[in-house]
């Protein structure tokens, strides 16, 4: 039986996204073939390597680790909210305080979406450390060793498996240097930008190129991640996109005020790089 082009399109929808768009580039030069012969054999071998691929993806989704969520963290509380919003929205702003679980567990829930199976999830970090960190603390969580399912991605440091990591940890910077040679950035279905309150000049190259990038790739879901600092901003950058607020704490975080001239003291001219000197002392 001939393979149509109606049909490859359909078979196509259900590949990894890499695949997806080199196969659909081959469908369209497929298309200015004039001799019927030599236009079918080219939507053949594009079957032949579709039912391959479609194999591999079988075989990936197959590995995807049992999901569970820590009871203590606030944020698995807040899971169903935050799957909902991801499954209903493009982009979903998530704002709570630090220590609430949000870069542990928010992965963990995209996963159980199904998100990181046709394309990673990737998760940024404004630190190296904290990418390796956060990456070990996933896996461990998920039981399996890291740079399988979970994997990590530094300056000088990669380990990621390409057929078996479903999260990728990695530093603002790696994503940046990614673009250049994946303008769409279609290895990830899920891009998760963590700490956005940071407000690195990374971060905000970010939010700009995938503001930008998003109309050209409705299948890509994107999380903001922000302390709970002006997360309206966000949301607005992104056409209103809806806001998931996670309170509480796992841990108490106490806060205390310096003056900068104390009651008794005469040095009016103290300078705050002087008393901030003075505090850490």
């Amino acid at each position: 039986m001939s393979t149509s082009f109606a049909d490859l399109q359909t078979v196509l929808g259900g590949l990894p996204l890499r695949d997806a768009h080199r196969l659909g580039r081959r469908l369209d030069g497929a298309r200015r073939i004039r001799k019927p012969e030599a236009r079918q054999a080219v939507l053949d071998e594009i079957a032949a390597e579709a039912e391959k691929s479609a194999a591999r993806l079988a075989q990936r989704a197959a590995r995807m680790p049992e999901i569970t969520y820590p009871e203590s963290l606030p944020v698995s509380q807040h899971k169903d909210d935050i799957a909902e919003a991801i499954r209903d929205h493009q982009v979903v702003i998530v704002a709570g305080e630090t220590g609430s679980g949000k870069t542990t567990q928010i992965p963990k829930i995209c996963m159980e979406l199904g998100r990181g199976v046709k394309g990673m999830i990737g998760h940024t970090q404004p630190r190296r450390i904290a990418a390796r960190t956060v990456a070990e603390r996933i896996a461990d969580e998920l039981k399996t060793p890291l740079g399988e399912a979970v994997g990590w991605k530094v300056r000088f440091t990669d380990q990621v498996n390409p057929d078996a990591t479903f999260v990728k940890l990695m530093t603002d910077g790696i994503l940046l240097a990614e673009i250049q040679t994946d303008r769409e950035l279609r290895a990830y279905d899920t891009i998760i930008i963590d700490e956005a309150h940071e407000r690195s000049l990374n971060i905000d190259f970010l939010l700009g190129y995938l503001a930008q990038l998003l109309p050209k790739r409705p299948d890509l879901k994107v999380v903001i991640t922000s302390a709970t600092i002006d997360p309206e901003r966000f949301s607005r950058h992104f056409g209103d996109a809806p806001i998931v607020e996670v309170s509480g704490r796992t841990y108490p975080v106490e806060v205390r005020y310096r003056p900068l001239l104390e009651d008794d003291s005469d040095d009016s001219d103290r300078d705050q790089i002087t008393a901030i000197a003075d505090a850490v002392d």
